[in-house]
This record gives structure tokens, C-alpha cells and sequence, in this order.
């Protein structure tokens, strides 16, 4: 559930707990569909990068100057794995809590007079301004009215086929996250997976844990498609490594058929067979 910014949000707008994502009304949870999807998205790998021979330069580990940022961010992530079994709790609970350990951490930064931090020379401002521009073009389609009529469309186009309904949320899921950030689409077609969902009689949430794998795995096809992506490559310019669309597609379509075949045909074997 605290593993990526669409499960929370997912977790949050329907009522999820931590452990629904292992074990949830008798079935096994999304949790070991994306785990055997990664299965199968190594053995790609595995045979992209075995026809590389080079022995591995020697890699220089320095020691951890401190702990404390690493403790910090083990007591966010207890931090958020229990809120989820709170109920009644209030809407913003998950940002308050990653938002007080944060302060902690920049309290802790000031009084120790550590290295310094520029917000306006280290902060990826690129990326900032990406990911503001994707959340406000997601928030007007849903204003709009255009996630309502995608519902309704998907509904009519697939009758009441529940294998074409849960494959084409997932898919079409796969292809827009590929080039729109995942976090944004997940918020906006959240309401579609159960609205379709509702129109053919089933349980929501295979449709969710559908959504939920084509969003977070369809974003590795391309460097865009993730806010990861986006921040990983960003970094990656400023040291003067270059990656290429067209290189990172070559390695990242493959890896992500693989893992959302596997994943999602796992969850409708489970849930909806």
C-alpha cells in the first residue's frame, strides 16, 4: 500500500488497509500479482543485458555519514502502514504524516549543520513544474466531465463482458501511463474502474488492482511515464549521461508486457474467474 503514490491513493479512496494489499476477502492480494510479474519481467532483462561480458567496474562504497535520515524514513514508512488501519481518520492523514517526519528531518539537518541545501540550485525544477502541469490537466478533464463520459463509453464498448471490461481498463491503463504520469491518471480513472465495475455487477476492487497494475507498470515503458522516470533521467542529464527515448523504450516495453500479462491475468484468475 506505501510502496508507490497510486497504491496510497488507491488505499485512501477506497477504503484499503496495508493488509488488503496481501489478503483481502479470502484472496490473495495484488501484492503477489506484481511480484509474479516481476518474475517474468527479469528473465527480460536477464536477456537484454546477458550479451554484456564486461567485468563490472570497481565500485568504491563510501560509509554512511549518519543513520538518521535512514531511520526518519523507516518511521514514515511504520508511520503510514499503521494509519491505514485507523478508521474514521481525516482525509489528509497521509500527507500530514509524510509532512511531520519531513520537518523532522530538516530540524534535525539545521541543528547539526550538515551540508548544505539550496531549494533553488538542487531542486529538479523541471520536474516540478511537469508533474504541477499533469495534475492540473487531470483535474480539469475531471471537472469537466470527460472521466464520467470515458466510464460510460468503456461500459457501452464492452457490454457485459467482464474478461473485456477488466483487460481494456488494464491496458488502456498501460498505454496512457506510458506517457502521462501515473499519479494523476490513477486519481482520475479510479472513479471510471468503479463505475464500470458497478455496471456489470462485480466487485470493485479486481478492477482497481487491474487499474493499479497497467498505471504503476505501464509508466516503464518511457521516461515520462513516471514521476521516477522523470526525476531518475533528469538526474542522470545532470551528470552528463543522456538517455534516449528510443533506449529506454527498447528495454522498458518488453519488461512491462510481461509484468502486466502476468499480473493481470493472476488477478482474474483470482478475483473474477
Amino acid at each position: 500500500m506505501i510502496g508507490d503514490s497510486p497504491s496510497i491513493i488507491l488505499a485512501m479512496q477506497s477504503g484499503m488497509s496495508f493488509n488488503d494489499f496481501f489478503w483481502m476477502q479470502g484472496r490473495l492480494g495484488i501484492f503477489f500479482a506484481v511480484e509474479l510479474g516481476t518474475i517474468g519481467a527479469f528473465f527480460v532483462l536477464w536477456l537484454y543485458f546477458r550479451k554484456y561480458h564486461q567485468p563490472p567496474a570497481e565500485i568504491k562504497i563510501a560509509p554512511p555519514k549518519t543513520w538518521i535520515p535512514a531511520t526518519l524514513m523507516l518511521l514514515m514508512v511504520l508511520s503510514l502502514a499503521t494509519s491505514s488501519f485507523i478508521h474514521q481518520k481525516p482525509q489528509y492523514t497521509v500527507a500530514f504524516i509524510c509532512l511531520f517526519w519531513a520537518l523532522i528531518g530538516l530540524a534535525w539537518h539545521e541543528l547539526k549543520h550538515r551540508e548544505s541545501i539550496s531549494l533553488v540550485k538542487n531542486l529538479d525544477w523541471q520536474t516540478f513544474f511537469f508533474l504541477i502541469g499533469i495534475f492540473i490537466l487531470v483535474g480539469s478533464l475531471t471537472f469537466s466531465g470527460v472521466v464520467d463520459d470515458i466510464a460510460k463509453y468503456i461500459s457501452s464498448l464492452t457490454g457485459n463482458n467482464i474478461f473485456f471490461a477488466f483487460m481494456l481498463i488494464v491496458w488502456v491503463s498501460v498505454v496512457i501511463s506510458a506517457f502521462v504520469d501515473n499519479i494523476p491518471y490513477t486519481i482520475a480513472m479510479i472513479p471510471v474502474a468503479k463505475i464500470v465495475a458497478a455496471n456489470l455487477g462485480v466487485s470493485m476492487y479486481p478492477f482497481l488492482f487491474g487499474l493499479l497494475i497497467g498505471t504503476c507498470l505501464g509508466g516503464n515503458i518511457t521516461p515520462i511515464g513516471a514521476s521516477c522516470n522523470v526525476v531518475t533521467v533528469g538526474m542522470l542529464k545532470k551528470y552528463g549521461y543522456s538517455v534516449k527515448f528510443s533506449e529506454f523504450v527498447k528495454i522498458g516495453l518488453p519488461f512491462t508486457l510481461i509484468a502486466v500479462s502476468l499480473g493481470s491475468l493472476f488477478i482474474w484468475w483470482v478475483w473474477l474467474r
